[in-house]
């Protein structure tokens, strides 16, 4: 029984991915696609809105970040697929970012 715990857990772990480059990965992704969410709302309100709205989304998009980001890493590194993740962390443009998870 411990021994098959043993073995159950090593090959766990080999199957894992990095973390730290999921960690990357995930925030820039996550940084990518809001702000090209954002940046269309924010251009889309009237003009005297425009700075009141990028400081509340700024604001909204720490929050968001930090309470997603787990998730994200969590995913990237049970799916350990090394191209998407390198993929994500190289994405420029928000269109770029959502090529590498389809």
């Amino acid at each position: 029984m411990r021994r098959a715990l043993f073995v159950t857990l090593v090959l766990l772990a080999a199957c894992k991915g990095d973390r730290d480059k999921c960690e990357k990965a995930c925030r820039n992704y996550g940084t990518l696609l809001y702000w090209d969410l954002a940046d269309k709302a924010i251009q889309a309100a009237p003009e005297a809105e425009r700075d009141a709205l990028r400081k509340r989304k700024l604001g909204e998009f720490s929050s968001l970040l930090e309470n997603g980001v787990d998730t994200c890493v969590n995913q990237c590194a049970s799916a350990n697929n090394d191209k998407q993740v390198e993929c994500m962390t190289t994405a420029k443009t928000a269109a770029q970012a959502a090529e590498c998870v389809k």
